[in-house]
């Protein structure tokens, strides 16, 4: 096991992107019924992230099998700290409401491949 600072920091110090994100997992706690009354809100406050350069993706998960969409999704943010990411997820209406529990997780991006970012809700784009 190592010390988040200190991983990210060897993962620079070896020419790795060591970008810090976060990742929120949300899981329906109630039937679909009841958290689709916060899809509006929750689609509004996501887009606004979104507009802001704070949510880089998010989206639906599939179940194990891959087959089925079970209400669980992941939003990926741009955070300063753990705390704000936290603020985000706590103020998301479907959390906010008791519709879907959370977790939220550090995420450290050493490789891919990015061109573009495009606001796929906002239809902004910008390189980065």
């Amino acid at each position: 096991m190592h010390q988040w600072d200190d991983y990210k920091l060897a993962s620079r110090n070896r020419g790795l992107l060591g970008l810090e994100l976060y990742a929120i997992e949300s899981t329906p706690l109630v039937p679909r019924e009841e958290w689709r009354r916060w899809q509006a809100d929750h689609m509004a406050y996501q887009e606004d992230l979104e507009r802001k350069g704070v949510l880089a993706f998010a989206g639906p998960l599939s179940d194990d099998t891959g087959e089925v969409v079970d209400g669980v999704t992941l939003s990926i943010y741009r955070a300063a700290s753990m705390e704000d990411a936290r603020r985000l997820a706590v103020e998301d209406p479907f959390h906010a409401n008791g519709g879907k529990s959370w977790r939220l997780r550090r995420w450290l991006v050493n490789g891919g491949h990015v061109t573009v970012s495009v606001g796929l809700l906002s239809k902004l784009a910008r390189v980065e």
